[in-house]
């Protein structure tokens, strides 16, 4: 776990250098994501509401699951947060 927190500090650490213009405006940017005939072409928030979040949560979701079925003392808390 130790690693993992110092990539997300890294992480995190990144995107703070990042200007603010360069992300302003964003949700309209032209994203196409494969190549050929398996391209898709979104627009920034297209893609981050129905592409990567979607992605994001599934693949989530699924280590979850991994682990409370491996036995790991893991619950709801431990997902979605101390709410």
């Amino acid at each position: 776990f130790a690693d993992l927190k110092a990539r997300i500090a890294k992480t995190l650490a990144f995107i703070d250098t990042l200007p603010q213009a360069q992300i302003d405006g964003s949700e309209e940017r032209a994203i196409t994501t494969g190549s050929g005939d398996k391209a898709r072409h979104f627009t920034g928030q297209t893609y981050l509401l129905h592409y990567a979040l979607p992605h994001f949560y599934f693949h989530a979701t699924t280590a979850y699951n991994i682990l409370r079925h491996n036995g790991v003392d893991i619950g709801k808390k431990d997902f979605i947060g101390s709410f």
